[in-house]
């Protein structure tokens, strides 16, 4: 484990929702999340949420749960009507 110094001001912006480790913890995995260094499994475990809980936290801090370009979801999509076709 590692330790970051932080000036009383920040820390204190922080502890506003929620105790200071736990606040640090959530903004760091949600900000990696957002610039896609992490996956939702990841995330989630890091934060000790289901994916329910993660997508509902996420969508508080106006943090977009599905992240998919244009061919993901055209290649979801496919997936998905090729699925139901077979059904």
């Amino acid at each position: 484990m590692r330790t970051v110094e932080l000036e009383d001001e920040l820390a204190a912006l922080l502890e506003q929702e929620k105790p200071l480790g736990q606040a640090a913890r959530e903004t760091l995995v949600m900000d990696l999340f957002r610039r896609g260094k992490l996956s939702i499994g990841k995330a989630c475990k890091l934060l000790s949420l289901d994916r329910v809980a993660f997508a509902r936290r996420a969508a508080e801090l106006d943090i977009p749960y599905f992240q998919m370009t244009k061919e993901d979801w055209a290649a979801e999509k496919a997936s998905i009507d090729a699925w139901l076709r077979s059904s």
